[in-house]
């Protein structure tokens, strides 16, 4: 079976019978695409190009909100929607069609499956500049991400500006980055650049948990009488200033003194024409009692007839760069193949509960443009292979999945390349990779153990104290053995991961020539979330994972920071693969053999609370900035 047969389809379908061949990738995909002959200059068209409201659009049935068809042809660019969300639509499919200056002759139906399609940054705890909150917007708009979701208020600090309450932003009130917060008219700024691009803001306060700033500032609590009538003046201002039809209260993880206090918020909400959401865990609503409600953690359960957004395994500070791409994009949205009145889509979110000191990092070290656009796809295409206890984070090494996964892989380096160019991803391509990792052994908490495949040659079984210990084939660059939060949540590569245990696993990778290539390396993805410790000096981890290739040991940079344990406010420094950049490794002409042993001992130390049993291994230009010209063995 030829590899990327999909991705060859598309192709194949969007070149029709050119006689100058042109290969579009489009992302999301549409659902339906009919090729023309040939090809148009894109300039020719350009200004012959309608834009029609209609009534009526049959082929999307119910999905007219953002419903478009857009046709193009020798002689003009015709656009239709029954409304200017579908128009925006049509157009940034039309962007995505041009290459080299062409479009290809063709018709496109198209309609997303779930009507949201958002991502959120926490700026309550870490403050973002409004230019970069400006171009992650204007960016995710041309793949039809269409909410964002603003977090304003935490412990940490209450990042928007109160005219009532002007000392809930002063620097003294503030536990991090003081003095950083967002006036009222750059709210409005925000909100108007997000409606330009028919993007919807939900801001969020969050009450009455999440609220030591507010408490600080204010000197009572969000229960109290005082608090809730303050809260109140707070929500008027949130309604003046942003122009949605939603506004988040929050109600997460906080205990209740107040049994009015909820309904009470949610009310005065409502009083004021909004919609109001809340996550879930957290209050318990019924049918009615709230407008939306957002499930988060694996415990977030969805209501009937209550519309929920699926954020449960969203989480992009606890992402790796690679296997949990697979998992995000690979998954229904909570387990449902279409949107329906209940099930309204996905929101992926960043939390920086640890302080992040660099803008750049959050978008790099949470892998977002790469999720973005996972979910992008996925939300607008709907269906899936899975929910997240499927086969997880671990990429099939063939079938449909994997080639589903492979073409996306495909679209989404070709848009991370030619419209992300000016911002670091670290992504490169992993569909292709294949590893041989052995059974685990077990090694009685000893992570210095040493084990044949370390001093035999690798073979498909390998004899230690009598027992058999065979090997299996695992796909992709990152390869998880036990997943961030288990295997009960989030499968990974072994069924029944035990600790105290030491696995092997090889690759054998082929080069035109003598190289020098970059290694993405590491064993312990760092989540942006927790207060675990930097490697010891000389190690990869904290438990004795080792590189090899061609039987040379690849040693760990230089850490620049130890992480206490106790300080959140200690910003990470190297510690993950993305923020320190690719090693130059040496790769010989022909056949190039990579070991990697990864022990584990106790899935939780009072270092590292979060042991993720995994590694990460890419090889890549010497700048990090595309996949290295190689190829695995099968």
């Amino acid at each position: 079976m030829s590899r990327f047969r999909p991705a060859l389809l598309l192709a194949a379908l969007l070149c029709g019978a050119c006689a100058r061949p042109v290969t579009p990738a489009l992302l999301p995909l549409p659902k339906q695409y009919v090729a023309g002959r040939g090809s148009v200059d894109a300039e020719k068209v350009l200004d012959r190009t309608a834009l029609r409201l209609v009534e009526d659009i049959p082929e999307a049935g119910d999905n007219l909100q953002e419903a478009y068809r857009l046709t193009v042809r020798r002689d003009s660019v015709i656009a239709e929607a029954v409304t200017r969300d579908g128009l925006w639509n049509a157009l940034q499919t039309l962007r995505q069609l041009e290459v080299r200056g062409r479009y290809p002759l063709c018709s496109i139906v198209d309609w997303p499956s779930f009507r949201i399609r958002g991502f959120m940054q926490d700026c309550g705890r870490t403050w973002i500049s409004l230019d970069e909150l400006k171009r992650e917007i204007d960016l995710l708009s041309r793949f039809k991400i269409n909410v964002f979701h603003w977090h304003l208020t935490e412990n940490q600090a209450w990042r928007l500006e109160s005219r009532a309450f002007p000392h809930l932003s002063a620097p003294e009130t503030m536990t991090r980055q003081p003095g950083k917060f967002y006036t009222l008219a750059q709210a409005r700024e925000l909100d108007e650049y997000c409606r330009s691009r028919h993007i919807t803001l939900i801001p969020e306060i969050d009450m009455p948990g999440h609220s030591a700033a507010f408490e600080r500032a204010m000197g009572f609590g969000m229960q109290t009488p005082e608090g809730k009538a303050a809260l109140k003046t707070i929500l008027e201002e949130v309604c003046a200033t942003f122009s949605g039809p939603y506004i988040h209260i929050g109600t997460d993880e906080t205990a209740f003194s107040d049994p009015s206090f909820v309904p009470e918020m949610v009310a005065w909400v409502r009083s004021k024409g909004r919609k109001a959401v809340a996550w879930n865990p957290g209050w318990t609503f019924a049918p009615g009692e709230i407008d939306l409600m957002q499930l988060w953690s694996a415990r977030g359960t969805a209501v009937p007839g209550i519309p929920a957004v699926d954020c449960r395994l969203h989480y992009l500070n606890h992402y790796d760069l690679f296997g949990d791409i697979v998992a995000l994009h690979s998954s229904r949205v909570y387990d449902s193949a279409e949107g329906s009145a209940d099930i309204a889509g996905a929101i992926a979110a960043v939390w920086n509960d640890r302080y992040v000191d660099r803008e750049e990092d959050i978008t790099l070290q949470n892998a977002f443009y790469p999720a973005l656009l996972a979910l992008a796809d996925r939300t607008w295409r709907g269906g899936g292979w899975q929910y997240f206890d499927g086969f997880g984070v671990a990429l099939p090494a063939g079938g449909d999945a994997w080639e589903d996964f492979a073409e996306f892989e495909q679209r989404m380096i070709h848009f991370l390349d030619s419209r992300i160019a000016p911002v670091s991803t670290g992504y490169v391509r992993q569909a292709d990779a294949r590893w041989s990792v052995t059974d685990p052994f077990p090694n009685g908490g000893d992570t210095e153990a040493v084990f044949p495949p370390e001093t035999q040659p690798w073979q498909d079984t390998f004899i230690h104290e009598g027992k058999e210990f065979g090997t299996r084939t695992a796909a992709g660059s990152a390869v998880w053995l036990r997943h961030t939060w288990g295997p009960d949540i989030v499968p990974a590569l072994l069924d029944d991961p035990k600790p105290n245990s030491t696995v092997y696993a090889r690759a054998r990778i082929h080069s035109r020539c003598d190289q020098t290539v970059g290694l993405l390396f590491e064993t312990q993805n760092y989540s942006r979330s927790e207060r675990d410790r930097a490697p010891l000096p000389g190690t990869w981890d904290r438990r004795g994972s080792r590189i090899r290739i061609n039987g040379e040991e690849i040693l760990p940079p230089e850490w620049t920071e130890d992480l206490g344990y106790a300080d959140p406010e200690a910003p990470m420094g190297n510690e993950n693969a993305v923020s320190r950049g690719p090693v130059p490794v040496r790769l010989k002409k022909g056949w190039n053999e990579v070991l990697v042993k990864v022990p584990v001992g106790a899935f939780r130390t009072p270092e590292v609370r979060l042991v993720k049993w995994m590694f990460t291994c890419a090889f890549t230009t010497p700048d990090g900035r595309h996949a290295a010209d190689i190829r695995y063995a099968d």
